[in-house]
């Protein structure tokens, strides 16, 4: 079972502080590139933290947020408190800011309360409690599993969509296949034609027609290329049903390149409306592939 590289996860935990919300945002990215975002006085957790996440994902560019909600020590109310002595402070500087600049008017009550932090909220409480580090990589690990899960979820529904582009490929392999011979006996007896009206004989020069057909069937033949792509896609359907979770992104993408070599020598040898056309249909899923293959880890 493939994984996508697509995933959200969030989880919470109760610090002496207060509430912990660690939230997993990944994406596609050819590495692991974590990127963090952690309250005051977490940073020293960093690093522990890139190691933990990458025990969950190999590749992809992994944003974890953390956020702290902390405890509040309410008082007789619970309601936050005007810092008048603040409010003082800026009305001062106001009255100096419009006595320097020869400005009119008043110093208003409007003017003042633009002034965002005149209202104390409650105290915050257990600020000076370290976080405990367990607690921390619980909640973490949780959000960054939980990620996971959703990217297997992803991946389930990817691998559908690769398998059946597979199907139609090899349905296309089948026409080639089927048609590759029949275009070489149209084309035997066209030249077998065109020679008997350059000549003006009844009779054909065998050995002439021998040497033109031969040259032709090494020129056009397309066998090892369908062998080739067959083995290919075998061996992408197996690696999609091998199910040991490890990473198949990079060796997927690989098998895709030489499918697209492939499928681009049959196009040049093709001479043939038919197999053209079904060569045409194979790059266009394996263009498919190679887009969705940007996302699989």
């Amino acid at each position: 079972m493939i994984r996508s590289m697509t995933g959200f996860g969030e989880a919470t935990r109760e610090l002496a502080q207060g509430q912990l919300r660690a939230t997993v945002k990944t994406v596609n990215h050819r590495f692991f590139n974590a990127h963090l975002r952690t309250p005051a006085g977490f940073d020293r957790f960093e690093a522990e933290i890139q190691v933990w996440l990458k025990s969950f994902f190999s590749r992809g560019h992994v944003n974890l947020t953390l956020v702290l909600e902390r405890n509040r020590v309410a008082g007789p109310d619970g309601l936050p408190e005007l810092d008048l002595d603040r409010a003082r402070h800026y009305r001062r500087l106001l009255g100096t800011l419009r006595d320097e600049l020869g400005l009119s008017g008043e110093v208003e009550l409007s003017s003042i309360l633009r002034f965002g932090d005149l209202f104390q909220a409650p105290e915050l409480s257990g600020t000076e409690e370290e976080a405990d580090p367990a607690l921390i990589r619980e909640v973490v690990e949780e959000a960054a599993q939980r990620a996971l899960a959703m990217r297997e979820e992803e991946g389930a529904r990817l691998q559908e969509d690769l398998s059946g582009r597979l199907q139609a490929m090899g349905e296309r392999l089948a026409v080639i296949e089927d048609r590759a011979p029949k275009r070489l006996l149209v084309e035997r007896d066209r030249l077998q034609a065109a020679i008997k009206e350059l000549s003006q004989q009844d009779e054909v020069d065998e050995d002439r027609l021998a040497k033109e057909m031969a040259y032709l069937v090494e020129r056009w033949d397309i066998n090892e290329e369908v062998v080739r792509s067959r083995a290919h896609l075998d061996a992408f359907r197996k690696t999609l049903e091998v199910g040991d979770g490890e990473p198949v992104g990079k060796r997927l993408g690989f098998l895709v390149q030489e499918m697209h070599r492939e499928a681009n020598t049959i196009a040049s040898k093709a001479n043939d409306l038919e197999i053209g056309h079904a060569s045409v249909a194979i790059r266009e899923e394996i263009e498919r592939l190679r887009e969705q293959l940007e996302n699989v880890e």
